[in-house]
């Protein structure tokens, strides 16, 4: 597929690419990897940044000829490089003959359709106008606002899911035709063999449960770990629940939730500041992946706990059965004992264990990253023909 392309010198917003662990970051990070497996000898992948960010964050982007960083000269008075990003990247990428520019987090600069630069923008979802309740009403109106410029700027829109894509006709009228479904693939490591030695000192080191279930996400309202919590009264109880993401104040609603049941706080450990490759050791350690979040725009967790060889439990009101497939078990939000029936399921069931495992792998290779790096270069193809 790859021999039909032909160079292109494309830019991409890469802000979050440097400065973000997680989410967008995540997302930018793996598909301008997989893209530089794929591109064509002598295409130019630049990724624009106000600064270099985190360097642990950059170094995780592939070494190859054709993907270089480039930062602003020139720019360091305060809010400089913020303008820089919002407007005046449209001089560099000018200068540097980009034919093509991505925005990888759902903004474009100011100016760039003006210029003649063909653009391409991801839209990760629409929390914020969908479910206004989790944000500050000042941020959700500010994402609000750049969104309703971005989607009829780009030329072409990417959306993670058919979820996502719904969303954008719904609440920004914008064209079908314009909208291109293309599903983000995850990181390489979670389908990687991991040594006993290295899944033993990850569970010494975190003092993991024998047995327990995982969730993976940021600790927030709107991800709903607390309906995990609530749900362990119904399972045996040697099954524990490890939560690991970023803490947020929903954190310490948990934490009060548990003050007030004792029995159950020995049962829930909640960890922040894992590394990647600490990450992917948890995920094999556990019996089974739980993911209650109340809306996502795609659910890429539950991709990485397949890759891991876990059976999953989501909810139903998004994407999440876009991201797992018929395979994976679905329940109400607010069902904590659904969602602890759902779980025993997954940890009792006999022969049809293997079924269930083999129809998620085969349902998730559509997530395979060469194959969303090659759809994503179609589209900056026919955009520049």
């Amino acid at each position: 597929m790859t021999k039909t392309f032909s160079p292109l010198s494309v830019g991409y917003d890469a802000k979050r690419i440097v400065r973000n662990g997680t989410g967008l970051g995540n997302y930018g990070r793996t598909l301008v990897n997989d893209m530089a497996h794929i591109v064509p000898e002598g295409t130019r992948l630049r990724l624009y940044t106000p600064d270099l960010g985190r360097q642990e964050l950059r170094s995780k982007i592939i070494e190859s000829p054709s993907v270089q960083f480039v930062c602003p000269n020139g720019y360091g008075f305060p809010m400089g490089k913020s303008l820089w990003r919002s407007r005046f990247v449209v001089k560099d990428l000018l200068r540097d003959g980009i034919d093509l520019y991505h925005g990888l987090s759902g903004e474009l600069p100011i100016g760039i359709k003006k210029a003649g630069i063909k653009t391409v923008v991801t839209i990760h979802d629409l929390i914020f106008m969908r479910h206004p309740e989790f944000y500050n009403p000042l941020d959700a109106w500010i994402y609000a606002r750049k969104f309703y410029r971005t989607c009829h700027e780009a030329d072409r829109i990417i959306a993670i899911s058919e979820c996502t894509k719904r969303d954008i006709i719904e609440y920004g009228k914008v064209d079908p035709e314009r909208i291109d479904v293309v599903y983000q693939s995850c990181a390489p490591r979670f389908s990687m063999q991991i040594s006993n030695e290295e899944l033993q000192q990850t569970s010494r080191k975190y003092r993991l449960p024998r047995r327990y279930i995982l969730n993976v996400g940021t600790i927030e309202r709107r991800k709903n770990a607390l309906l995990a919590v609530k749900a362990l009264p119904f399972l045996p109880a040697d099954v524990s629940l490890v939560i690991v993401g970023k803490r947020t104040k929903y954190a310490d609603e948990i934490t009060e939730y548990l003050r007030k049941k004792p029995a159950l706080q020995q049962r829930v450990l909640m960890l922040q500041g894992v590394s990647d490759a600490d990450l992917a050791a948890i995920y094999r350690q556990a019996a089974c992946f739980v993911y209650p979040s109340r809306y996502e725009g795609f659910g890429l967790p539950i991709i990485e706990a397949i890759h891991c060889g876990l059976p999953v439990a989501a909810c139903t009101g998004s994407c999440l059965e876009e991201a797992g497939g018929e395979g994976c078990l679905y329940v109400s939000p607010d069902d904590a004992e659904g969602l602890a029936q759902a779980i025993d399921l997954l940890l009792t069931e006999g022969a049809s264990k293997a079924d269930r495992q083999a129809a998620c792998r085969a349902y998730i290779r559509r997530f395979e990253g060469n194959d969303v790096a090659s759809r994503v270069f179609g589209i900056y193809e026919k955009l520049t023909k």
